[in-house]
Formats: C-alpha cells, structure tokens, sequence
C-alpha cells in the first residue's frame, strides 16, 4: 500500500502544479512590439477596437452543454434544482430520474451523437452572419474542449469524446466567419470556487487553479476573435485578475491585434469597462451610446439552451429578430442572436427557420447593414423608421408598410442631387417634398408576394445632406 499512496501523492503534485505552468507556457508566448497595455482600466479601455468587429453587425450565439440533456426549464438546471431547490425543478427530477440520481450523470448522456460542424457552419453562413460565439464553458463547469484543469468533466473524457470547440471552429473558419468564444468565470459547484466565495473572495484559489490556466489555453490553443466573458457578477475584477490576463492578451498574446472582449470581468465593470459593452442580458439603449455594444438574445425567450417544454410562443418571430437587429445597429451596436442544439447536437427547425429568415433578409438589406455607420439621426420620432449610413448613402428602413403606399420621412433634408431608391427593386422612386417638412415617397404598387422582403424595408437615398 506505500506505494499506491506515493503514486497519489505524485498525482496531486501534478495537478496543483499543471496550472503554473501552464501560466508560465502562455505568458511566454509572441513578446510583442508596440505600444504596452498596463494592467488598469485606464490603460486597457484606451485600447481602439479592432475595426472588424464594428462592421461585422450580426453574430450567432450558440449554448451547447450538459444542460441540453435534462432539456428542460433552462440552462441553468443545476442551480435551479440543487443550488435554490426550485420545486418545479425537484419535481422535474423526481418524475423522471431514480432517486439519487446526480447531475455529473448527465454528462455521458450529452452525446453529441449527430453533431455535423460542417453543417452548422453552412447554416450560420446562410443566416448572413459574420462572426460566431460558442460556449466553451457554461456555469456548470463542464467544458467543451479537452480542458486539462476539468478532469472527467469536459467533452473529450465524458460524452462526445471530442473536441466540440476545436471542431467546430475549424467549420466557422474555413467559411470566412469569426470565431468567438464564451467562457464563464465561475463555477455554481466546484470546490474551490465555494471555498473561496465563502472566503468573501480574499482567497483566489479556483481562479489560480482553473480560471485563469484555462483562459490561457483557450487563447493559445484555438486563438479566438473574441473573449465573451461571462459569470463575473459575485466578485470583483481584481478576484478574477481580469485587468492582468487582459493586458497579457492585448500585449503579448497570439491574437494581440485581432481579438475582442466584452465587459463581464468583474461585478464593478459591466457597462463601464472593456472592448465592448454587453451591460446585461438583452441590452439595448434607447438612444445612441459614445462606445461600441452589442446586444445579445435569444430565438427562445426564456431560455439560452435547448428545452424541451419551448412552445411555439415562447419563439422570436421573424418579424421581431428583424426589427431588433434593425434598431441595434441604428444605434451602434451589433446583435447576436443565439440558439441551443440538442444533446445530440441537433439543430431544431425553429431556429434553422429564424436563422435563415434573416439570412433571406440580409441578402436584399444587408447594404444597409454590413460596416454602416449611425446616422445624425436614429429614428423618427414615432419609431417606424429606422436610419443607417454608409459613405454617400443614407438608409432609411421602415417596419411598417404604409396602407397608402406613400411613405412619409422627416429627417433627410434633400439637394438637387437626390436620388430615392428600395433595395430590392430596379430603378428610383418617385418621391415630392412637403411643404412643411421631410419627403412623402412613393413605394411600388405591388402584392406583398412580389416584395423583396416580408419586413422591414429600406429606402436608399444618396445626395441628401
């Protein structure tokens, strides 16, 4: 028996100092050149973003985890049932699992068994998308690439047997679409995050140990375009040592000049620090903001991984994925738009249908879309039209079809120089000033049928001032 506990005693040395090393491997990795980030706010925010991203304007959000296997409720199962004890959760559990079953046991069940990247990569192309953010960990720990700080609890040891990240990343890529990558800070269940959230966060151990070697190894191992952190909101910054990995990344790392992050690194930072600002769930101001956003939901309103109770009134309809991307980049910001594959790694139609709805519409609109620039005017006053600019061009889209056909806009002023046209549709349009103020524009005469789009229609015009 001496040496079976030696042989332990060597293990638990390994794996206490597989992190440290793995620290050192990355913080030694492309010394750069140029200007030097300090690890403060100050310094970090003064950093431009990169210029791909702003122009990018649409993103696919995808969760994917053990939580797709109880698919049920949301993807925050486990906390709902075991962390508050939610009743309807218990009850859940009790009426389809034997008693003691754990949530670990889930894990084998998330089987991945049909996942097709290639396929998902089509799709996310198909939907106009310029970039994607996948889950590489959710709150629940489990990783969806061979982690080597998650032991038996990421997809290479349990489930798939695969690398979900890598695999999929390489589909995105080869398409020309950017890669981004989720990553929660914390962890609802694991040890060491407990015993430190128990400390009142003055100890730092889960974040010696697990957050901070895997944030490294996702960057040197898949080199993402974004970091979309998340789990940030029970600890400061300074507990996550967010401002020093940041300024590792914007100075030495492999994808120093590329990559984008959002403002989850902190309870303190949300909406006041980072490459962009996600503020909240479902975020969008009402008026234009003096730094770059995003706004990120979902297909499913009341849930970001897959479940099986979702009902049909639970969907974002066409309609109203459209007009919120519409008005998220009328005001600056980008929109991503997230879906939930099955355990099996399924896609439902619902959210093929959505993604490629948009797709549909961004074939005809996406001029007014791609790389445009707020307008000195947003919106008109009764929130029907929609503005967007790009180089001589001003868009105005409009959500609602006029029942006379003559489409009334205020804010441009014209010169002997302008020119109506519909994206969509051959030739200019007819269009007269008012007497008091803005434009009265005829739209064509015909059947919906015959539209180039179902919603959300956009007016060029080019020689207004």
């Amino acid at each position: 028996m001496p040496e079976v506990a030696e042989k332990w005693r060597f293990r638990v040395a390994a794996l206490l100092l597989l992190p440290l090393l793995l620290l050192e491997v990355a913080k030694s990795s492309l010394w750069g050149s140029g200007r030097r980030y300090t690890p403060d706010w100050r310094s970090l925010d003064s950093r431009p973003l990169p210029v791909w991203f702003d122009e990018a304007k649409f993103g696919v959000f995808v969760h994917w985890g053990v939580y797709s296997v109880p698919a049920w409720g949301s993807e925050w199962f486990w906390w709902h049932w075991q962390g508050e004890g939610l009743p309807q959760y218990q009850r859940f559990m009790n009426e389809n699992y034997p008693p003691g079953f754990s949530y670990p046991e889930f894990g084998p069940q998330f089987t991945a068994r049909f996942f097709e990247p290639e396929k998902w990569a089509d799709l996310f192309m198909a939907s106009g998308a310029k970039y994607v953010v996948f889950t590489t960990k959710h709150h629940e720990g489990f990783t969806n690439w061979p982690s080597p700080v998650s032991w038996n609890w990421n997809s290479k040891d349990v489930g798939p047997h695969r690398d979900l990240v890598g695999e999929l990343g390489a589909a995105v890529r080869s398409r020309n679409l950017r890669y981004g990558l989720y990553h929660s800070l914390l962890e609802w269940f694991h040890p060491l995050y407990q015993l430190d959230k128990k400390n009142g966060f003055k100890t730092q151990n889960f974040v010696n140990v697990k957050t901070t070697p895997e944030l490294y190894h996702l960057v040197n191992s898949y080199k993402p375009d974004i970091i979309w952190s998340d789990g940030e909101w029970e600890s400061p910054d300074t507990y996550w040592n967010a401002t020093g990995f940041l300024s590792w990344l914007y100075n030495d790392s492999p994808i120093k000049a590329k990559v984008v992050v959002n403002d989850r690194w902190g309870r303190n930072t949300s909406c006041h620090h980072g490459g962009f600002y996600n503020c909240q769930d479902k975020f969008r101001p009402q008026s234009l903001l003096d730094h770059k956003w995003e706004m990120c939901t979902s297909i499913d309103k009341n849930s970001w991984g897959y479940r099986r109770d979702m009902i049909m009134a639970d969907i974002l309809s066409e309609s109203e994925i459209i007009w919120e991307l519409v008005q998220t980049v009328s005001l600056g910001g980008n929109y991503l738009l997230n879906i939930a594959p099955t355990k099996d790694g399924l896609i439902d139609p619902i959210f093929q249908e959505r993604l490629l709805s948009v797709g549909r519409w961004m074939n005809v609109n996406g001029e007014a879309i791609y790389s445009s620039k707020p307008w000195r005017v947003q919106f008109e006053k009764n929130a029907s039209v929609w503005y967007t600019s790009q180089e001589l061009a001003v868009y105005a889209i409009f959500l609602r079809w006029p029942e006379n056909g003559i489409l009334n806009i205020i804010s441009p002023i014209t010169t002997p120089n302008t020119k109506i046209s519909m994206l969509g549709i051959q030739g200019d349009l007819k269009w007269v000033e008012r007497q008091d103020e803005g434009l009265l524009i005829s739209l064509p005469l015909l059947l919906p049928s015959a539209l180039p789009v179902g919603s959300a229609w956009t007016i060029k015009l080019v020689g207004v001032e």
